[in-house]
């Protein structure tokens, strides 16, 4: 590995902290923390290499693979891993998705943050051809984190951990899958069937919320003139209500 001088100035954050190689913000490290000790990563939509940067610095994984499938954030990133010296240990492509991993890369690990649960699951799907090495897909959706879920089930995938947080107002879950088999009520679909034995205080907080929000739609909707689509989104809000009852309840 090269020189590894920091940089002190790569992102301010809430309460003028500094993300470089060796902070991150509480949702991306606790992303690291189910990195294997030993890994090659690859880190999909990696914005500036933030991820890859701290954990090259930590000395947790072998090398990483950056992919950003935009051209500002990509140059970001090679920016950035040059300034850290990791040129040989991270290697920056500007690629869509998945199709970011070669073949010689001998990535075991994916990670996927920052975006809604479609479109990590649709990134997913589409570079499925480029998971034959990969041992484990740690998964961060902003929003909808139903969607990875249902797509581990249908290509063989199951759920060994999940995680989830609250960090500057905004609650997110992280999924954690490797090979193998499973089958999830739609219960666990929706919430997580590790995140429901756990039952979190933020996990309390975010289904009461959005339990909150489904009542307050719901509610705008009776007041409206029903249609046919009015009337299949108040059967679809109905169920999903019921489902966050049974979630906070049982």
């Amino acid at each position: 590995m090269q020189n590894t001088t920091k940089s002190n100035t790569i992102k301010v954050l809430k309460g003028g902290d500094q993300l470089n190689s060796e902070r991150l913000s509480n949702r991306l490290k606790a992303v690291a923390s189910f990195v294997d000790e030993g890994a090659v990563v690859a880190d999909i939509g990696s914005d500036h290499a933030y991820l890859p940067c701290f954990l090259i610095h930590t000395k947790k994984v072998k090398g990483a693979v950056a992919g950003e499938v935009a051209k500002g954030p990509f140059e970001s990133a090679v920016k950035n891993v040059r300034r850290e010296g990791f040129s040989d240990a991270i290697t920056v492509r500007l690629a869509d998705g998945l199709f970011a991993i070669e073949e010689n890369d001998a990535v075991d690990t994916v990670t996927i943050a920052g975006m809604g649960g479609p479109l990590i699951a649709t990134i997913l799907e589409s570079g499925k051809d480029r998971l034959s090495q990969v041992k484990r897909i740690i998964a961060q959706p902003n929003i909808y984190s139903r969607a990875i879920r249902e797509w581990a089930v249908s290509n063989g995938w199951k759920i060994i951990k999940e995680h989830i947080l609250k960090e500057d107002g905004k609650i997110y879950e992280i999924i954690v899958m490797e090979k193998g088999q499973a089958v999830y009520e739609e219960l666990e679909l929706m919430a997580g069937p590790l995140l429901l034995t756990s039952k979190t205080d933020v996990f309390i907080e975010k289904w009461e919320s959005e339990l909150s929000e489904w009542n307050r739609v719901l509610d705008s909707l009776e007041k409206t003139i029903e249609t046919e689509a009015i009337k299949t989104k108040k059967v679809q809000l109905a169920r999903h209500i019921a489902l966050v009852r049974k979630v906070l309840t049982t």
